[in-house]
């Protein structure tokens, strides 16, 4: 009887094929193995047992036969168990899911000769301090170059002319082999809170065993370098670890104060690192050679060999959550992955979220608190500013108060932050002769303003404009305006004002790399810039030393969405950016502008009663039957013919099955009904928390006609976007 193999394939497809083995050829679960597929090649996991299919037994006869198994290291287990978890979970085909853990296309490939850079034998007396850092960090190593700057905080520039002048000299670079952090490099003076923190953490990773634990403290308690206690258990007990951060634009910062603690850096996973590097790290986590990681959510599904602790920062942050094809939540799916691998996942958070305070309020999450700035720093005072009794000057979007305020704290020698989460110049342009406004033609929404760049944008589908002089609908000249600020309009208005004060904005449009932002947060916490303007960038887990003030500019803003996470998630983000003031020595104080004054939010924000908040906010929540108390999915039909879409959604609606314990509401157009060309209507499912909502939307679906053409269905577990 000739052997078979089940092997699942990277595509968007929920079951396996089987496959003959040829003679001489040994495979086993986990292996990475090359398949005949149509008229084409792909590779595949070997698999436990088959999944999908008919059950049926298939004629050896008409199998293929697997081309051969590639020599890389085998997918672990957990990560197979992780896939299947992740697919039934999101209901989201498991070929989908793989092709998540299988994105490093080049970790599958023959390993090609690197060369690198190391000392030459003439080494100058006399260098600048930025090549100084170089020779100091270089030592005896072959480094690749854009690792060498990167450990060396230095730009690459810096590299490539120390290679000009011979003092650094080009070699092959004959291993890949990580160097292993030194969990006792740099060992830190904790304070009581911390190192009480640090003690339950290092028990919860010696433990081997699940754990959730929730590290709350408040902004500069010094989390990071607890949850490092954690990563140093891990790696004395020669296993790896994993610190995910929400965003990229976090790495560099983070990547310093790993070095610092524990003498080399980790390996980063994100959408900016090349194509070799992905494959490099592929290969060095899947065979144990890399023992560190910091990454995005993605870094999830990475195959790790020996995983001893999770720990995701700021776990409370909506960027955690993808949105697009393989639709799942990062933070979420941490605590399953640990789960698996019988391991403990540390969430930490300033801010925490609704979820997790449940959690950890009800015991399910251990509850590990941190109620003090580290080295005695205080909290700032936050203020708000009522913009009915203070408004801004006619054309103006800062308050007399705020301005007042930062002109002290100019004087001072000290630094300011002004925080609107709007990027561009205007929301909106409109033609004040005939009224005329600019919408994106392929989505329904404003088209804004992007005045640095003479453009006007759309930040759904990234359609783009240059800003006309004449108006399209009425032929006038010179007649459009800008209506309501972003970013760039606020640093406009601060340069007016503060004409010597060097000043900088932190927004994504304007940045074009992770290098140029490491260059932008570097003069930030040199004192080089006095005033920032920024948008949610600056919220994240930066530490500015000299920032003294922190001047929100509309502080209303989140809250006009019918979202029932919107008070939540406007108090993380005050929270998290107030909370970059006072860090250090100097006072911080927080200025919020607003015409709620009266709002639960802000009254929380003034007050510091954050779990006062929490619980109201959760109370409001288990009322409404809303998570953690309750469960939603989201069905969202699409289509490039409006009234295509508007008859499936409303046919499968109809076609629901009643129950007691739960609802299906709407069709409803989506409040961006347009998106790219394509118009789309939204059902939300609302149910009991013991309702097996997949299983209700698997009988829901299964008899209805699947979607053709144009039309799109895509399910979302546990929406965390209405819009």
């Amino acid at each position: 009887m000739p052997t078979t193999s089940s092997v699942l394939l990277p595509l968007a497809i929920d079951m396996s094929y089987d496959y003959l083995v040829p003679d001489g050829l040994q495979v086993a679960p986990g292996d990475i193995v090359r398949v005949p597929l149509g008229s084409k090649e792909r590779l595949g996991v070997v698999l436990d047992q088959a999944v999908g299919g008919s059950g049926k037994p298939v004629d050896p006869s008409r199998l293929k036969t697997i081309i051969d198994r590639l020599d890389v290291p085998p997918m672990p287990q957990v990560s197979r168990q992780f896939i299947d978890w992740v697919a039934q979970y999101t209901m989201a085909p498991r070929g989908m899911v793989l092709r998540s853990a299988m994105s490093a296309k080049a970790a599958f490939t023959p390993v090609k000769p690197k060369m690198g850079v190391r000392l030459g034998p003439q080494i100058p007396n006399k260098v600048t301090p930025a090549r100084q850092k170089v020779l100091q960090v270089a030592g005896d190593r072959v480094w690749s170059k854009g690792e060498l700057a990167q450990a060396a905080d230095v730009s690459a520039a810096i590299v490539n002319g120390l290679m000009k002048s011979g003092i650094l000299v080009a070699e092959l670079m004959t291993s890949e082999t990580a160097l292993l952090p030194d969990p006792d490099f740099a060992v830190p003076t904790l304070n009581d809170q911390q190192a009480s923190a640090a003690a339950s953490l290092h028990e919860a990773v010696a433990a081997h065993k699940f754990e959730a634990l929730l590290l709350d403290g408040v902004t500069g308690a010094g989390k990071t370098e607890v949850a490092f206690e954690a990563i140093a258990q891990a790696l004395r007990e020669g296993r790896q670890s994993l610190f995910m951060l929400p965003e990229i634009a976090l790495t560099n910062q983070f990547l310093k104060r790993f070095h610092e603690r524990f003498g080399v850096q980790p390996a980063g996973w994100h959408s900016q690192i090349s194509p070799v590097q992905r494959g490099r790290i592929w290969r060095g986590v899947a065979s144990g050679e890399i023992r560190a990681v910091i990454g995005a959510r993605s870094s999830l599904f990475l195959p790790f060999k020996d995983l001893g602790v999770i720990i995701v920062d700021e776990e409370h942050e909506p960027a955690y959550k993808q949105e697009s094809q393989l639709i799942y939540h990062g933070r979420d799916m941490a605590v399953v992955r640990a789960m698996l691998g019988k391991i403990p996942v540390v969430l930490s958070s300033a801010t925490p979220s609704i979820e997790s305070h449940v959690n950890a309020v009800n015991g399910r999450y251990r509850h590990l608190k941190l109620t003090q700035r580290y080295a005695g720093a205080k909290l700032p005072d936050i203020v708000s500013i009522d913009l009915r009794a203070d408004p801004p000057e006619r054309g103006k979007w800062i308050s007399p108060k705020l301005v007042s305020e930062m002109q002290e704290v100019f004087e001072r020698g000290q630094q300011s932050l002004l925080f609107l989460n709007r990027r561009g110049y205007a929301p909106l342009t409109l033609c004040r002769t005939c009224g005329h406004r600019f919408e994106c033609p392929d989505c329904s929404a404003w088209l804004v303003e992007h005045r640095f760049h003479n453009k006007l944008t759309c930040h759904h589908c990234g359609y783009s404009n240059p800003v006309p002089r004449i108006c399209p609908s009425c032929d006038e000249k010179d007649s459009l305006v800008a209506c309501g600020p972003g970013v760039e309009r606020v640093a406009e208005e601060v340069v007016e004002r503060f004409p010597d004060a060097r000043t900088a904005i932190l927004s994504s449009d304007l940045i074009p790399d992770i290098e140029e932002m490491r260059i932008l947060l570097d003069k930030i916490t040199n004192r080089e810039i006095d005033i920032i303007i920024g948008t949610q960038l600056v919220a994240k887990g930066h530490h500015f030393p000299g920032l003294a003030l922190v001047g929100v500019v509309d502080g209303d803003l989140g809250l006009a969405h019918g979202d029932p996470r919107a008070g939540e998630r406007t108090y993380q983000l005050l929270q998290q950016v107030t909370g970059r003031a006072g860090r250090a020595a100097i006072a911080g104080r927080g200025l919020i502008q607003t015409y709620m004054p009266e709002h639960p939010v802000m009254c929380a924000m003034v007050s510091g009663d954050r779990d006062q908040f929490l619980q109201q906010e959760g109370e409001a929540r288990e009322k409404g039957a809303l998570p953690p108390y309750g469960r939603l999915a989201a069905i969202i039909v699409s289509s490039n013919e409006t009234s295509q879409a508007a008859n499936y959604a409303r046919m499968l609606a109809g076609r629901a099955p009643r129950s007691s314990k739960l609802r299906v509401l709407g069709p409803a157009e989506a409040p961006i009904f347009m998106i790219r060309g394509r118009a789309r209507f939204r059902l939300l499912i609302k149910a009991q928390r013991d309702v097996d909502i997949q299983a209700y939307i698997k009988q829901w679906l299964a008899p209805l006609p699947r979607p053709k053409g144009s039309l799109k269905l895509v399910i979302d577990i546990d929406p965390h976007s209405f819009m």
